[in-house]
């Protein structure tokens, strides 16, 4: 995941905003106590909303205190210490982001990125049978999207976007048992997933296009080979009518679910935070420098 997925601020309620930063510092402390102090910088926004959303699904009462902060030295943070959600999602934030830079090195030689990713692979050994599934499951949908955009047969944007949305569908429901709302989690996960990819995509757009890389909506839609300013006139409406789609059935299938807690911060990332995600990348905020947190 790429950090796309987080509140809007100015729609939610100090408490939560508030709670919201007990999930992100209890995920940093999390990856800390799991895998150690380097791989913390992998931390992203999705990854807390994943931790915010299955331990929404649980009874169990969070344990909250004030911790010293890496980031922060001079001020405790209040920080949630026991969640298993957050347990899982540090995992996935790691194990993402691990095979995150190995695309990086593959795709632009970054020589950090592969020193990262060694150090990275490092922390994700010994893993329990359970995670080493999940961490070939990354691995195998990974792989499958590298090679259905290498091969660059002008594939639609379903058709690209699939493997990483499927991925993301997984790592939601991967989480609980085989339950009645399993497939929910499954679907809210894999329309997230599409908008993340395609967000991602048109959010690099005109990047790629200027660097000659790989871009799955220039691949898929960029017929005519128009320069960036032509080709985002063509499709922007269509775009943004599929992510649009996409943040739709997000919140159609988190309804679906028995959420026990956290209503207002998940309904405030699900209704508000995605849509003005995409109105920052298509640069249509009424204030300059507004940001969803």
């Amino acid at each position: 995941m790429f950090g796309y997925v987080s509140p809007y601020k100015m729609e939610l309620k100090i408490k939560d905003f508030e709670k919201f930063k007990a999930y992100y510092c209890g995920l940093c402390v999390s990856i800390k106590n799991s895998f150690g102090n380097l791989p913390r910088f992998s931390l992203n926004y999705d990854m807390a909303f994943l931790g915010v959303l299955l331990d929404s699904l649980e009874d169990k009462k969070n344990i909250y205190i004030k911790n010293s902060c890496i980031a922060h030295p001079f001020k405790k943070r209040v920080i949630i210490i026991n969640s298993s959600a957050l347990d899982y999602a540090a995992f996935c934030n790691v194990c993402l982001t691990y095979y995150k830079l190995l695309d990086d090195f593959h795709d632009d030689i970054s020589i950090k990125s592969k020193i990262l990713s060694q150090f990275l692979n490092i922390y994700l050994k010994g893993l329990s049978q359970d995670k080493i599934y999940i961490r070939q499951y990354i691995e195998n949908k990974l792989r499958e999207l590298s090679i259905l955009e290498k091969a660059a047969t002008k594939e639609n944007l379903d058709v690209l976007s699939h493997p990483f949305a499927d991925l993301t569908g997984f790592i939601l429901s991967a989480f609980v048992d085989n339950n009645g709302y399993k497939l929910d989690l499954y679907w809210l996960g894999y329309n997230l997933g599409k908008w993340i990819y395609i967000i991602d995509a048109y959010d690099d757009l005109e990047k790629d296009l200027l660097k000659k890389k790989f871009n799955p909506i220039n691949s898929a839609l960029n017929h005519e080979n128009l320069d960036y300013s032509q080709f985002k006139n063509t499709i922007e409406e269509r775009i943004d009518f599929t992510l649009a789609s996409c943040a739709r059935e997000c919140y159609e299938y988190y309804l679906k679910l028995p959420i026990k807690k956290n209503h207002d911060i998940l309904d405030n990332i699900l209704h508000y935070g995605l849509v003005q995600k995409m109105n920052l990348v298509f640069k249509r905020s009424v204030c300059e420098n507004e940001k969803s947190l």
